[in-house]
């Protein structure tokens, strides 16, 4: 059963008018990655809720404060070259992060995004990325096992937001039961 604008805007009342334009992009990648039924679909939309600022950024905010910096030269997100760390920050609904990662989710998605990064700004492919992110973490597995700090560890590496995914998530488990 797809969300309703009404639904998201009762789960993500921050996100406003973009509420209505990320409905029909998020059903249609969530139906994509069977992100379906309300255990998974409480627990993606409460994770990319959080990531986003409900629906408000699709570009990571940048400083550079010092985490972000370390993002250069980070052989993990496969940052080889020179700007590497703020050409590939965080972008999307889930924030994909690093060059290794966006050429996996062109690749997958049939999108040029280490010449064209920004696309991941652009709505329909902000919540195909996302939900891209979450099947290749096994994230619907742990969603069906109420798993909920292992997939923001997943996401993360971490359990920053802790407090308001969890939050988001009770939310939305009301909202779509």
């Amino acid at each position: 059963m797809p969300i309703t604008e009404q639904q998201l805007l009762q789960i993500l009342p921050n996100a406003g008018r973009n509420a209505g334009v990320f409905v029909p992009v998020l059903n249609t990648a969530m139906n994509r990655y069977g992100i379906v039924g309300t255990a998974r679909v409480a627990a993606f939309i409460a994770q990319v809720g959080h990531e986003s600022g409900q629906l408000r950024w699709m570009r990571e905010i940048w400083g550079p404060t010092a985490q972000q910096a370390g993002y250069e030269w980070r052989s993990d997100l496969g940052n080889t070259v020179k700007g590497d760390g703020s050409k590939y920050r965080g972008r999307g609904l889930i924030q994909v992060t690093g060059r290794a990662n966006y050429a996996a989710c062109g690749e997958d998605l049939g999108l040029d995004l280490i010449n064209k990064p920004e696309l991941l700004e652009l709505p329909q492919h902000a919540a195909i990325s996302a939900a891209w992110f979450w099947s290749i973490k096994g994230l619907n597995t742990l969603a069906d096992e109420g798993e909920f700090v292992k997939i923001t560890r997943r996401i993360n590496g971490g359990v920053y937001g802790l407090a308001d995914r969890q939050a988001l998530y009770e939310k939305a488990l009301k909202v779509l039961a």
